[in-house]
């Protein structure tokens, strides 16, 4: 079987045997809090603010673009904001912070399917930008907090 084949279809057994959420969660598995914040931010920048339009200052990208497909565009870049939360949900934040972020994904696939409307609002919204300082955030949050020492 071709490298390629094994890529997409883990342990060999064929695409249909593992669940999505199974393959993301090996593809991602063994990542540093700081390896996480760092796709985060690069994704959370791909989808939002990528490209600025010359003589101002409005910054927009892969998310407004594809959002001019209606429904598949975004279908597409909710999956791919639906990694942000993973990253957070394996870090251990919290259901607030969670529920916090889906309600950011939800808003843009919402209204980011109305044609037109959901474009702009995808321009001045960066709900992917909005998930990765809540990350952000909650990793600071963690950091700070003391560590407990057994036997001490």
């Amino acid at each position: 079987m071709s490298a390629r084949a094994e890529f997409f279809e883990p342990n060999g057994q064929g695409a249909g045997t593992a669940g999505a959420s199974e393959f993301i969660r090996e593809l991602t598995s063994g990542m540093s809090h700081e390896e996480r914040l760092a796709q985060v931010q690069w994704l959370a920048r791909m989808l939002d603010d990528r490209f600025a339009v010359p003589g101002t200052r409005i910054r927009f990208s892969w998310d407004a673009i594809l959002g001019l497909f209606p429904g598949l565009g975004d279908a597409l870049t909710s999956v791919l904001s639906l990694l942000i939360v993973h990253h957070a949900w394996q870090t251990g934040a919290s259901p607030l912070t969670l529920g916090r972020m889906l309600a950011n994904v939800a808003a843009d696939f919402l209204v980011g399917s109305i044609p037109f409307v959901g474009d702009l609002f995808d321009v001045a919204f960066k709900a992917n930008r909005r998930n990765a300082r809540l990350l952000e955030q909650h990793l600071n949050r963690q950091s700070k907090r003391p560590k407990h020492r057994f036997g001490n």
